[in-house]
């Protein structure tokens, strides 16, 4: 095998391991054998625990005693024995050796010896894999260490974290994600990169890392901070534009796949695409192959949007009938955000005012205390007065019926801001009662019962404005 050869420097403790995050690696101290007992272990179980077991046994006493006291200085001879001649004695010898060498990059002003050290931390990353494999895991903290000490070279610290990431899947660590994303970017901004690079990362790194949020929640103090970092980077280029040039192809490649399509719709709801043609076809798509209360009611919505305003009622129906079915007590305000949507539309773009007036009951009888949809049928009953009368009396007499729903939404309103907008339509409209004379004209007294026919079909009381 190859020696490699180091720089011997002065040394001093260097604490700190790997960049970002931190590592799972430990300075673990060395093996506490007796020289025999080691001498026998090295040279019965692989010849390239070197050709002098008596020198590895001495040397390996030697440097682990001198690291333990951070000694580095003298540690570092018969450590840089060990790793030419005995290179698989223990993994402390790149764990130490990894420690020794960072330090003595943090403790020179010399930018040769600086960027030799550099160079000597790469090779001790690659033999340590050799060795010892652990290929994925050990690229990630190689890339960690050159993020920290050469930040600029980017193509190669996408490289490692892109093979890292690639071996490790779901166990790729927070730092090797955050520096891969990050290296990307700066690829794509020196057109080195297409910008699709950029979505394909942050859509599999954020998976990673929010599997890791919920899998292993002892490490969320890594992960959290590297999904913040991510998501702050990926603000600027997370445009409705690039979103739907990257994902509309893979939607139309493969329109069934519901964990694509919940992927698209998340990437458009973050970067606040909703208007989009896009959002709605895959959307629509989506309830096709999985309805739910709420993919329905959303529907609704986008449909309100379109001007479909027909469409938007039917979907709504179809969110308060799978409401009730999921578990109709714990969708009780969904329930009632259906309905009311419901009677708005109907009312307001359908102007089909009994209709309105079913869908707005309903509201009322989910939440009798919202106050809400009692003010909307009092306002249809106002808005049809003169539709609803043939003289100067019955053309004002639904002033009345309206006033009651108003005065009922008051009293039941549990939010001011309703209970006070319900007053105030109250008052505005009791100015449009008949006067005394036209009731006693039209041979009332006031506290007569009186019914307001038409559509509204109610029974009220006489009183004059």
């Amino acid at each position: 095998m190859k020696a490699l050869r180091f720089l011997v420097v002065s040394l001093l403790v260097f604490v700190g391991g790997n960049t970002v995050y931190g590592s799972n690696d430990a300075s673990a101290e060395a093996m506490a054998l007796s020289n025999s007992s080691l001498s026998h272990y090295l040279q019965d179980t692989d010849p390239r625990y070197g050709e002098d077991s008596v020198q590895c046994v001495r040397n390996w006493s030697l440097y682990a005693e001198y690291f333990r006291q951070r000694n580095y200085e003298m540690a570092y001879e018969p450590w840089q024995y060990m790793f030419e001649s005995c290179p698989k004695a223990t993994i402390n010898i790149y764990i130490h050796g990894a420690t020794m060498l960072r330090y003595f990059h943090n403790e020179t002003d010399d930018p040769e010896r600086k960027d030799a050290l550099v160079d000597s931390l790469m090779m001790l990353y690659d033999q340590r894999i050799e060795m010892f494999g652990e290929r994925g895991r050990v690229l990630g903290r190689k890339a960690a260490d050159l993020y920290q000490f050469r930040p600029n070279d980017v193509q190669k610290l996408f490289d490692l974290t892109e093979e890292s990431i690639e071996i490790e899947g779901m166990n790729a660590g927070a730092d090797v994600l955050l520096i891969n994303f990050q290296s990307t970017i700066r690829l794509v901004e020196a057109g080195v990169k297409e910008m699709d690079a950029i979505l394909e990362r942050y859509e599999r790194n954020s998976e990673i890392i929010e599997y890791n949020l919920e899998y292993n929640p002892e490490d969320e103090r890594f992960y959290r901070p590297a999904m913040n970092n991510i998501e702050a980077m990926f603000e600027p280029y997370a445009t409705c534009e690039n979103i739907i040039h990257l994902y509309q192809p893979r939607f139309e490649e493969s329109p069934e796949d519901t964990e694509l399509l919940k992927e698209i719709v998340n990437l458009l709801d973050g970067a606040g695409c909703r208007d989009e043609e896009f959002y709605y076809e895959v959307n629509h798509q989506l309830y096709q192959l999985e309805p739910t209360g709420d993919l329905a009611f959303l529907m609704g919505r986008l449909e309100r949007e379109r001007e479909n305003y027909s469409q938007a009622v039917d979907y709504l129906q179809e969110a308060v009938d799978m409401y009730r079915e999921e578990d109709e007590e714990a969708n009780r305000s969904q329930i009632f955000r259906s309905y009311w949507q419901m009677a708005e539309i109907t009312y307001r773009r359908l102007e089909n005012m009994p209709r309105a007036r079913r869908y707005a009951r309903e509201a009322n009888n989910v939440e009798p205390n919202d106050g809400r949809p009692l003010i909307l049928i009092g306002e249809m009953y106002a808005a049809s007065a003169e539709d609803c009368g043939d003289d100067e009396f019955t053309e004002q007499t639904a002033f009345w019926v309206a006033v009651d729903k108003f005065e009922r939404a008051a009293s039941v309103a549990e939010d001011p801001s309703v209970e006070e907008r319900a007053r105030e339509l109250a008052r505005t409209y009791r100015q449009y009662f008949p006067d005394r004379e036209l009731i006693f004209f039209h041979g009332y007294d006031t506290g007569d019962t009186y019914r307001v026919e038409c559509w509204i079909n109610r029974d009220t009381t006489v009183r004059p404005r």
